[in-house]
């Protein structure tokens, strides 16, 4: 059996599609006895309203292993936005996660035991474009997730690397707050 897995995170960005389509996944990944799996727990049992939590699923009685649950980072307000975080965005998580464990990022002999925490970003802008394209979004959200868990799992990025690049690097909307344009 692989490395017991107490505690990893991970975040990716991936964008360049149609406007609205940008995904932002931010994971927590972890044995279901441990943090992850009673953060887990207490999540599924403790909904909010704006912020329903859902198990990434393939179809309806499909869930996905490693169980992974779905938090929004954005108050959902919409019937629209809803039935977009809940159908495509989520069915793309679902093979995102698949596709972790595809790749080798997520240990197959452990999927029954890990737990994914994934919180997710959809443009709220989707609710008015009445021409989204579902098919990209869809393939944007499951590379997102799936980049997320890799990072995660590979402790990206390294130490070394923040270290080396810190001072080069400038967060977009801080950029945006210097230059008045947010």
């Amino acid at each position: 059996m692989s490395e017991r897995i107490i505690l990893r995170t991970g975040e990716a960005l991936v964008a360049g599609g149609p406007p609205g389509t940008a995904a932002e996944p931010e994971v927590v990944i972890g044995a279901l006895d441990g943090p992850v799996g009673t953060a887990l727990a207490t999540l599924v049992g403790d909904q909010v309203a704006g912020h329903s939590r859902v198990f990434a699923i393939l179809n309806t009685g499909i869930q996905v292993r490693p169980v992974t649950l779905c938090v929004s980072k954005v108050t959902v307000k919409s019937q629209r936005y809803t039935n977009i975080l809940m159908g495509t965005v989520q069915f793309a998580i679902a093979n995102g996660v698949l596709d972790a464990v595809r790749e080798g990022y997520l240990p197959k002999d452990q999927v029954n035991d890990l737990g994914i925490i994934c919180s997710v970003w959809l443009a709220p802008s989707v609710i008015n474009d009445d021409n989204l394209d579902h098919k990209a979004l869809f393939e944007i959200q499951r590379k997102g997730t799936t980049e997320a868990i890799r990072k995660a799992m590979q402790n990206e990025p390294s130490i070394d690397w923040l270290l080396e690049n810190q001072d080069k690097i400038i967060h977009k909307y801080h950029q945006m707050g210097l230059d008045g344009k947010i």
